[in-house]
């Protein structure tokens, strides 16, 4: 089962209010949704976006009974989050969450190659309708354009090693699966780091991940979309899971108190308490950070 992240603090720094319209644009199971349709009744509305349409298909047919005019349900990406609000007019906006991990689903179920316990077809996409799966990445592009991946995405310090055992291992047959992957980097990472934790081929499947997602490019188009859709006094919640994505994050806030008299409400990033840790490991890397548009 999935658990929202920091479930408590998105709700502290979003403050809804009964008859306020918000979007989840990442909707996932909807832990995040639903609280807020809680603290919204009887007529606010969550507008929840979702990229991935066999998750959003998934959700809709665990909730059947749904009422379409308090959660209203789409499917894209979140950088569209203006085009997608103006077409479903859904106005006035009085906050933005971007919970922007990768949910349980996604890991254990999709079947998708997300993470390398199972032996999956290495795709990674969200969005099947993506031209190139993470497998199409691996053996076509160079051994330069490959190492530069996992450099700048994955923050690999053996990005170099581990990006010529790919192109050494792909030559005698094209690597399709996880585990022909994580064998690949296994190869490439000196031994004392095989047992260690985190993974040895985590930064990779994160950097492979991000580069078959665009992921950066969505967030850094997302930003200023989302804010500038806010009514005055509307807030905008970031949840974001590693040091590239917070970056994004914190610098374009910057930019949006500079440029628009933006408010920052988080001086530093907020993050899981430990007994949040505890029950829900994943949620360790988690930062949020929140900004509100000042009141007309």
């Amino acid at each position: 089962m999935h658990k929202s992240v920091l479930p408590k603090e998105v709700i502290e720094y979003l403050k809804p209010k009964p008859g306020e319209n918000f979007i989840d644009c990442t909707l996932g199971q909807g832990g995040h949704a639903f609280s807020i349709l809680d603290l919204t009744g009887p007529s606010g509305q969550v507008l929840g976006i979702d990229w991935d349409k066999e998750s959003l298909n998934r959700f809709c047919a665990q909730h059947p009974d749904l009422k379409p005019q308090r959660l209203i349900v789409a499917n894209g990406n979140y950088s569209r989050i203006r085009e997608i609000a103006e077409k479903l007019d859904f106005k006035p906006v009085n906050g933005v969450l971007l919970d922007i991990g990768l949910s349980s689903w996604h890991f254990e179920e999709s079947g998708r190659g997300f993470g390398f316990s199972k032996d999956e077809y290495l795709d990674m996409r969200y969005d099947t309708g993506v031209p190139e799966s993470a497998s199409g990445l691996v053996n076509r592009l160079p051994q330069k354009d490959l190492e530069r991946i996992l450099r700048e995405w994955g923050e690999e310090k053996f990005a170099r090693s581990i990006s010529r055992k790919i192109v050494v291992d792909r030559a005698r047959k094209p690597i399709t699966t996880t585990l022909e992957l994580v064998e690949a980097v296994k190869k490439g990472v000196p031994t004392r780091y095989h047992d260690r934790r985190p993974h040895f081929a985590t930064r990779t499947f994160q950097a492979l991940r991000i580069a078959v997602n665009h992921e950066l490019e969505n967030l850094e188009t997302a930003l200023p979309s989302a804010y500038g859709i806010l009514s005055p006094g509307g807030r905008l919640v970031v949840i974001s899971f590693h040091s590239l994505e917070d970056r994004i994050v914190k610098n374009r806030f910057r930019e949006l108190k500079a440029s628009e008299g933006a408010i920052i409400l988080t001086k530093k990033p907020i993050s899981p308490q430990q007994e949040e840790i505890n029950s829900n490991p994943r949620s360790r890397s988690a930062k949020l950070r929140a900004i509100m548009k000042p009141e007309a």
